[in-house]
């Protein structure tokens, strides 16, 4: 649980707990030491084609692959691109790196959601007035 911080805020500066802007920190650098980034999803297949007499319908089938398949969205529309073992090779670092952007980000939006939570300002309701007290 973080230290609350007492101190009034500023207009336009938050006060926040050391250990909130040390972990931030750390975030921005693990951000920072990003490279290049690829949306979507790398998945590895194979599969059935059209033509009936096709070793891939036979029994046991033999099917075709396997296929890298890129699969992303672009304008609200799921786009595919078949990659080749080279491209694979010299990109999937590239998706690595968009998994660990995603989880930073997701980390450093926690951090903000503690350090409302942490603002003392946080008590009041709107209007102004501080909540009643129990009991």
């Amino acid at each position: 649980m973080p230290t609350r911080v007492d101190a009034p805020c500023q207009p336009g500066e938050v006060v926040l707990a050391p250990e909130i802007r040390q972990e931030a920190r750390r975030l921005h650098q693990a951000i920072a030491a990003i490279d290049y980034v690829l949306p979507g999803t790398l998945s590895r297949r194979v599969v059935r084609c059209g033509r009936m007499g096709c070793r891939c319908h036979g029994d046991p089938p033999q099917l075709h692959g396997p296929y890298w398949w890129w699969t992303r969205k672009v304008d609200k529309k799921t786009v595919t691109r078949l990659l080749s073992d080279e491209q694979v090779a010299d990109y999937q670092q590239w998706f690595e790196n968009a998994h660990r952007l995603r989880a930073l980000v997701s980390e450093l939006e926690a951090l903000g959601l503690r350090a409302v939570a942490a603002d003392p300002r946080s008590l009041r309701r709107p209007g102004g007035r501080k909540p009643a007290s129990p009991g």
